[in-house]
């Protein structure tokens, strides 16, 4: 497991501001993350005060991909430069949005990875994330990245 103190986010994702869906990782292993994002005014998703369920979906997504970016380094090199990755959504297979927080919240997302196919040149992955805000479930989904390693 790696120290979630020491984590750049942005050696994760390739997302930047103001695409970037998650400020701080909270746990990070081979199987499960954890982050969470404070839901700013500014941010692309917010409408009417609230952040909307393509945002959330979004950030279920930059969420499971930390987990496969962090098997593109070791566990002492993620305060380097970062792996030079492009993933995308595959296929959502299911997604219920329960409700949509308001801006100044901050979320929780937990994701698990549940299958992961390697070959040489990418990986496929299924994976499950919930979303919570304090105890209430915001989102649950399934869905498969894949992720290619451009090096």
């Amino acid at each position: 497991m790696i120290d979630h103190e020491k984590i750049e986010i942005s050696n994760f994702l390739p997302h930047r501001p103001p695409f970037l869906m998650l400020d701080k990782i909270l746990l990070l292993t081979d199987e499960e993350v954890s982050a969470s994002f404070l839901i700013k005014e500014d941010n692309l998703f917010v409408e009417h005060n609230y952040f909307n369920e393509m945002g959330l979906v979004e950030n279920a997504a930059q969420t499971c991909s930390s987990i496969v970016g962090k098997s593109y380094f070791d566990d002492d090199d993620v305060d380097g430069e970062g792996a030079k990755l492009i993933g995308f959504i595959s296929a959502i297979k299911k997604v219920t949005a329960f409700s949509c927080p308001k801006v100044g919240s901050t979320i929780i997302s937990n994701a698990k990875l549940t299958s992961r196919f390697d070959s040489e040149s990418y990986s496929v992955c299924s994976l499950e994330c919930h979303i919570f805000e304090a105890s209430t479930l915001l989102l649950s989904c399934e869905l498969n990245l894949m992720i290619k390693d451009l090096k």
